[in-house]
Formats: structure tokens, sequence, C-alpha cells
């Protein structure tokens, strides 16, 4: 992660949900299963002690089962949900003591959310949907429909400005939903499981569709999900959820690599390594008899990507980062990996 300032801090971070929930917090209670606190205080601790850094232009993936927390956390991260107790910070500014009219300039013009439910307006056209976010800002409908179209574009809407919603597919709904999203151009987007009513082939292309934008745009996104294929394809890193608290956070290498236990283990166990992990992982020493002067490639390179280059090569390739040689990476190496040796 960037060494800069992040721009989203989430510190200590509690929802509780019941009657005194702060009494909850700090008691032994606390430590209870979610059967036991409920059946005991009537009250179900939906986000525990959460915290972690999002740093500007990353792609931080917040993925767990149903019931993991982790909707209400996103939730608790724009206030559509109050959060029990910790800090939320955007850009230093702890939007947990912010009025509400500060909240909704935020709300406006810093961050947007995209939803698994498009909730698009029958009764609009597509510009004026994706338009709409605009229109509340007090934007002119000259200058909004100018922002709209530019959208249009980004988004790949071309010729659809003017059809209803009804007409078009869910995927073309869903790029209507982000539009309206970007249109303000937010800081950071907030996307909770914004594919998941898709089909998969459609979901595809929109997985595709967020890695173009980010790529073009380099926004800040916590992208909520429960698929963790889908959280490794967008991802710079993960945060896996458990009963409300955090497992394990990392890059999609370090989850695949080194999961911190079984639970996490068990997400990434139907993972190919090779799609994930980079030849950093499998660059090894030389050993006598190993030849050294075969292709060379960055250790960044992931391992599908290097495949064919070292299945091909008759001599180990060689692994180097920024300059420095970190090992050799032979077909033995690559092929052990498949097999589940490493």
């Amino acid at each position: 992660m960037s060494s800069a300032s992040p721009m989203i801090s989430v510190q200590n971070v509690w929802k509780v949900f019941g009657n005194n929930p702060e009494k909850v917090i700090g008691s032994a209670d606390a430590n209870l299963s979610r059967t036991e606190l409920r059946a005991k205080t009537g009250n179900t601790i939906a986000v525990r002690d959460v915290s972690f850094d999002v740093a500007p232009g990353e792609v931080f993936v917040v993925m767990g089962l149903s019931g993991s927390g982790k909707s209400t956390l996103v939730r608790c991260m724009t206030r559509l949900i109050e959060p029990t107790q910790g800090q939320l910070q955007f850009e230093g500014e702890d939007i947990l003591k912010v009025d509400e009219k500060r909240l909704r300039e935020l709300r406006k013009t810093r961050f947007s959310m995209v939803f698994q439910h498009f909730g698009l307006l029958p009764h609009r056209k597509v510009i004026d949907n994706i338009a709409y976010s605009l229109e509340i800002n007090g934007v002119k409908k000259d200058d909004r429909h100018a922002r709209a179209n530019e959208v249009i574009e980004l988004v790949g809407l071309q010729g659809y400005a003017h059809a209803y919603p009804e007409q078009l597919s869910g995927g073309m709904q869903q790029r209507v939903g982000l539009a309206r999203a970007l249109a303000v151009d937010p800081q950071v987007l907030f996307l909770d499981e914004p594919f998941s009513a898709l089909d998969p082939l459609i979901r595809r292309d929109m997985q595709q569709e967020i890695i173009r934008l980010h790529y073009e745009l380099g926004k800040t996104m916590v992208f909520i999900t429960h698929d963790l294929s889908e959280a490794v394809k967008v991802g710079d890193r993960i945060a896996i959820m458990r009963d409300g608290a955090i497992v394990q956070i990392g890059t999609p290498q370090e989850l695949v690599a080194n999961p911190a236990d079984e639970y996490v283990a068990n997400f990434v166990r139907d993972i190919a390594k090779s799609h994930v992990l980079t030849l950093k992982h499998i660059a090894r020493k030389a050993e006598p008899g190993d030849a050294t002067d075969g292709p060379e490639l960055p250790s960044n390179t992931i391992i599908r990507d290097a495949a064919q280059v070292i299945l091909q090569s008759h001599k180990p390739v060689r692994v180097n980062d920024n300059g420095t040689a970190l090992g050799i990476v032979s077909s033995e190496d690559v092929l052990r990996l498949i097999s589940g040796g490493v």
C-alpha cells in the first residue's frame, strides 16, 4: 500500500444492534458467540472492532459469507448506518463528528455508492438517470447533460442515452448505475455487491469494466463481495470478514500463499495459485548444474502469464526484482505448483 496518508481510515469500529449496544462493547458478553449474545442480551454484533486504512487510488475489497458483516461495515463507512463506536476518517476528517449538512455534502460530492439493486428511475431516460445526482446538486440541465454524456462514453453506453431502463439488459442497467455514481466525479466509490444479480458472463464483463475504469480514472474504491474469485480479480488488497471481525487483510498473493487460518484457507482453496501468485513466490536459488543464462522475467509476473516462456525454455528462467536477481524458475517448479506441491 502507498506510504501516502490514507484516503480512508477505519479505526476500532463496532456496530451492535439491540438495546443499550454500548454496554456490550468491552464487556465479557462481547466474547460470546452471536447466538449466545442474542439469547442473553438480545443484541447482535454486526461489526466487531474493525480497523484498516485505504490508500488513495486503492481498490480495497471486503469479502465474507452472508452475515459476515461486510455490507453493514460499508454502510457504517458512509453513515447510512450509524456505528456504535469507533472512528471513520475521510482524508483526515472524522465523518462520525460532522453534522447532517456536511454529511450530505460529502455524499453529494466526495463519495458515491453503487448497490446490487440498480435503483434506476423507470420513468427517466438513461441520460436523466445518470444526471440525477447532478440535478440534486443544483447543476443546470445543459451542464448536467453534458457531464452525463461524458460518463456515457466512459462506461460504454453510447447510443443508449435516450433509452428507458426497462429497455436495457441487467448489465447495461448496472452500467447506468455506475455512470450515475461517477457523474459527480467522486473521490471514493463504494460498491456493495454490485454484480451479484447479474448472470456469470455479464458479471465477468462488469468486473473487467471496473478494472478498466480504475486504470483510467484511478479512483479509490471499496468493493464488497462474497465471491473470492471476484475479489482476487478486482482488488489490490482484500479483507476477509467472519462474524463481524476481520480475519486477515492482504494482497491476493498473500492470502493465497499464506492464509491466516483454516477459514481463510477454505476460501482460497479453489483459487488457481498460478493465476494469482507471481514468480517471486516460487523463485529459488540456482543449484549446481542449473543453467543461469536462460531468459529473464520480472518478479511481479503472474505465473500463468509466464508459463509459456518457462515451459518452452530449455533453461530455467531468471527472475529479477528491479535489477536484483532473486533466483530461477524451471518448468518443474511451475508443474509442482500446479499439482499442489507449493
